[in-house]
């Protein structure tokens, strides 16, 4: 297989990450619109991100915040975001690195992204795999790959009586650029 010089696993990265804060920055600015919400999963070991000890001690390892109705002085910046919320009655406030997102989903739109980390991906790996397939397969160190199929997240206790958000269809729906070109 020829070797990818220009990487476009990694440009598509940028891409989604852009989507991801294009979108956060729009909430921020006026808010979320209609039945919009939007659950945010990242890893919280990650570099930069700041978060209580009571949390960390709670969520080891990933965790996934709910951006609905009681969030308060959401900012973004070209790194990351932080935003106020409230868990089991107290205050926190977050400060998540773009790079630390994990997974992004809006159930009313049906909508989401899955980022894959490059330790979730060798965690994957069978040890029957030759390594010229992991090389292949892997993207280089601290790098996340981007999939397409999204992860409905874990619902808080607050909304476990509500129906959970349901994922798009298995295969997705293919989007020609075309249509967004002015003409």
């Amino acid at each position: 297989m020829p070797t990818d010089h220009i990487r476009y696993d990694l440009l598509a990265q940028e891409a989604l990450r852009g989507v991801v804060h294009r979108v956060l920055s729009d909430v921020a600015r006026n808010g979320l619109p209609g039945e919009h919400h939007l659950y945010i999963t990242f890893d919280t070991r990650a570099p930069g991100l700041k978060i209580s000890d009571r949390l960390k001690s709670e969520h080891p390892e990933e965790m996934t915040i709910v951006l609905q109705h009681q969030f308060w002085d959401l900012t973004v910046s070209d790194q990351g975001f932080e935003v106020g919320l409230s868990f089991k009655g107290i205050p926190e406030r977050l400060v998540v690195p773009l790079a630390a997102i994990k997974g992004f989903f809006d159930p009313s739109v049906q909508f989401g992204l899955q980022f894959e980390t490059l330790a979730d991906k060798e965690a994957e790996a069978t040890p029957a795999e030759s390594k010229e397939q992991k090389r292949r397969t892997s993207a280089p160190s601290g790098a996340v790959v981007a999939e397409s199929k999204p992860q409905p997240p874990v619902q808080s206790p607050q909304e476990a009586g509500k129906p959970e958000p349901q994922p798009p269809a298995a295969g997705g729906q293919v989007v020609r650029f075309d249509r967004f070109r002015k003409k």
